[in-house]
């Protein structure tokens, strides 16, 4: 699958463990935030889409960490979309900038819940869809 969105990123001191490296879980927070990126780049606001009564919501993720990203490591957080059936599928994938090695690897699936129901949404379908054909 081909990546349809890129931003790039840089590791804060604050987001390394005891070890030295990137806490598990702030991949987590990249991948949320180039998903959010995306969206603004498409035209579409969460904040907005959440006014309006429809949230995207987390259904599940496939997590796999590859290389360990380190304090002040520069990073690409890239992306790729497919639908399938309700679910949004973001193929993520973060790389180190500086030798472009693959650092995390995240399958991240997304539904969406108007007025708190599991729902199609127009808008969504159009912002993300549209950007993946």
């Amino acid at each position: 699958m081909e990546y349809i969105f890129e931003t790039k990123m840089m590791v804060r001191d604050y987001e390394c463990d005891i070890e030295g490296i990137v806490n598990n879980a702030n991949y987590l927070h990249y991948t949320e935030h180039t998903r959010h990126l995306f969206l603004k780049h498409r035209g579409l606001s969460f904040a907005e889409m959440h006014r309006k009564g429809t949230d995207a919501v987390v259904a599940r993720m496939n997590l796999q960490y590859k290389v360990p990203l380190r304090c002040d490591d520069e990073f690409f957080s890239r992306l790729a979309i497919r639908k399938e059936g309700l679910r949004y599928i973001f193929y993520q994938d973060i790389y180190r900038a500086a030798d472009n090695r693959l650092c995390f690897k995240g399958v991240i699936e997304i539904v969406c819940l108007v007025n708190g129901r599991l729902a199609e949404s127009e808008e969504y379908d159009r912002a993300l869809i549209g950007a993946a054909e």
